[in-house]
């Protein structure tokens, strides 16, 4: 819970959080970490912070969650970061550690990742860590995009 201040500069600003259904209040934001907490009791793997090592700044979010992707759970990574470092290439960098966590220390033998169709900055990040387009579905009456790898 120590990390709820920094976790709500990216949960609840409203242009970072633009492709969910709105941002999250700070009740929103205990309940992700406790989500969190949850899957890393149940999964033993989850969300991580984001942080730049030299100043030891906190600028997101990413990891491996179980996701409910077309009625299948399956391991997903996922990010969040401040707007303030955008198009820096932690969200690629982030996103490819955590594809390699994956698969050479959880055994992954394939990795997801799902965005909204108008989530282009996301399923950028995909493509730059080599992921593929999977597959389409609806979700909450939204177009969903499944991109996966699979392990070399």
């Amino acid at each position: 819970m120590n990390d709820q201040s920094d976790l709500s500069k990216v949960l609840s600003d409203s242009e970072s959080m633009q492709y969910y259904p709105h941002p999250f209040n700070q009740g929103e934001v205990k309940n992700w970490i406790k989500w969190n907490v949850e899957n890393y009791k149940q999964y033993n793997h989850g969300l991580w912070a984001v942080v730049l090592k030299e100043e030891d700044t906190f600028i997101g979010d990413c990891g491996i969650t179980m996701q409910d992707i077309d009625g299948i759970r399956l391991p997903e990574i996922g990010f969040h970061i401040i707007k303030k470092y955008w198009n820096k290439g932690y969200a690629t960098e982030a996103a490819s550690a955590c594809k390699e966590y994956a698969f050479n220390v959880l055994g992954y033998s394939e990795i997801f990742s799902y965005t909204t169709l108008n989530n282009i900055p996301s399923q950028k990040v995909a493509k730059k860590i080599g992921m593929e387009a999977y597959k389409f579905f609806e979700k909450n009456d939204e177009q969903q995009i499944v991109q996966v790898t699979y392990k070399k």
